[in-house]
C-alpha cells in the first residue's frame, strides 16, 4: 500500500490531553524562570478557550455544511461580530466612543469582498457560498484582520495620547487633522502589517504554514499546496491593509473632530464593563471561598477543645495537672 494514500490517523480527546500537556510544560517553565504571574494564567485561559472555541465551532458547522448559501451567510455574520467583541472587548487596551459598529465596519468592508472575490477569481471556485471551501478561507481573513485592527486603532489612540501637544500644535498652525496626524497614521499602518509582511517574506524557506500543512495531509499534491497558501497569503495581505488603513482612518476621524479639535474625552483604557463584572464576581467567589474556609477551621478548632475535657490550653496558658 502506498504510505501517501493513508488515510489521516483518527484523533481523540487523549490526542488533545497529550498535546495540552505542551501549554503544562510552558506554564511550569514559565513558573521557574520567575515571569509574571498572568503569563502562565494567560496561557492556562488561552488554551481553554481554544478547546471550547473549537469544540463549540464543530457544533456550528455541523448543520451549516449541510445548509444552503444561507447558512453560510449567517456564519459569515457571526464570525465577523464575535471577531468585532473579540478586538474590542478583549485585545484593544484603548477604545473610543461606539467602536463597537465601526469596527464591525472594518471587518465586514475588508473580509467579505476579499473572500468572495478571492475564492471565486484566484481559488477558482465557481460556485463560492460553498460551506466548504468559503468558510475555512473567512475564518483564517477574520482572525488575521481582528490582529491589524487592534494593533493599528491602539496605537493610534496610544501615540495621539502620548503626544497630544505636537498635534495641537500642528493643528493650530493651520494644519487638517489628517496632515496633522499623518506620521502617526502612516506608523500605525507599517506597524500593523509588519507581521503579515514577515510573515510572508519567511513563509516557505523557514516555515510551512497551516494552509499548506493542512493541504498536503487532506491529500492534495504539494504543488496545489504550494498554489493555495500563496493566493491565501495574498489574500490576508490585502485584507490586513484594507482594514489597517479603515481603522486608522476612522479612529483619527473620532479622536480629531472635523473643527481640527482633540477628542481625547472619547478615549479610554478602562476595563469593558463585562470584565469588570467578571472581576467583581471572582473576587467575590474568592471572599465566600476564603470566609466558608475559616469558618471550618474555627469550628474544627473549637470541637478540639471541646474533646480535650479542659485538659488542654485556655488562653494560651497551660492548666495545672493537679487542683
Amino acid at each position: 500500500m502506498d504510505p501517501s494514500k493513508e488515510k489521516p490517523a483518527d484523533l481523540s480527546w487523549l490526542s488533545v490531553a497529550i498535546g495540552f500537556g505542551f501549554i503544562v510544560f510552558s506554564v511550569l517553565l514559565s513558573a521557574i524562570v520567575g515571569l509574571a504571574k498572568d503569563i502562565p494564567a494567560s496561557l492556562i485561559v488561552a488554551a481553554l478557550r481554544c478547546i471550547g472555541q473549537l469544540s463549540l465551532l464543530t457544533l456550528i458547522l455541523k448543520p451549516v455544511f449541510n445548509g444552503g448559501p444561507w447558512a453560510v451567510a449567517g456564519i459569515a455574520l457571526l464570525l465577523n461580530i464575535t471577531g468585532t467583541f473579540e478586538a474590542v472587548y478583549n485585545q484593544s487596551k484603548w477604545r473610543f466612543t461606539n467602536m463597537i459598529p465601526f469596527v464591525f465596519l472594518c471587518m465586514v468592508g475588508s473580509t467579505i469582498p476579499v473572500s468572495v472575490l478571492g475564492s471565486r477569481l484566484a481559488m477558482n471556485h465557481e460556485s463560492f457560498w460553498k460551506p466548504d471551501q468559503y468558510i475555512p478561507v473567512l475564518g483564517m481573513l477574520c482572525g488575521n484582520t481582528i490582529s491589524s485592527i487592534v494593533v493599528a486603532a491602539s496605537f493610534v489612540l496610544r501615540e495621539i495620547q502620548e503626544n497630544k501637544d505636537k498635534v495641537e500644535t500642528y493643528l493650530v498652525f493651520g494644519a487638517s487633522r489628517f496632515e496633522a496626524c499623518k506620521p502617526i497614521a502612516t506608523e500605525a499602518i507599517r506597524v500593523a502589517l509588519l507581521p503579515t509582511i514577515n510573515q510572508m517574506a519567511v513563509i516557505g524557506l523557514i516555515s510551512i504554514p497551516g494552509t499548506m500543512t493542512g493541504t498536503i495531509l487532506g491529500g492534495s499534491s504539494l504543488e496545489q499546496a504550494a498554489k493555495l497558501q500563496m493566493i491565501m497569503m495574498f489574500l490576508i495581505t490585502s485584507c490586513t491593509t484594507l482594514s489597517a488603513i479603515a481603522a486608522v482612518v476612522i479612529t483619527l476621524m473620532i479622536v480629531v473632530d472635523p473643527e481640527c479639535r482633540l477628542r481625547l474625552d472619547k478615549v479610554d483604557s478602562e476595563k469593558a464593563l463585562i470584565w469588570k463584572a467578571r472581576d467583581q464576581l471572582l473576587r467575590g467567589v474568592v471572599g465566600w471561598v476564603k470566609a466558608a474556609s475559616g469558618s471550618v477551621v474555627r469550628r474544627r478548632g473549637a470541637s478540639d477543645q471541646d474533646k480535650d475535657g479542659g485538659l488542654g490550653t485556655r488562653d494560651g496558658e497551660r492548666r495545672p495537672l493537679l487542683g
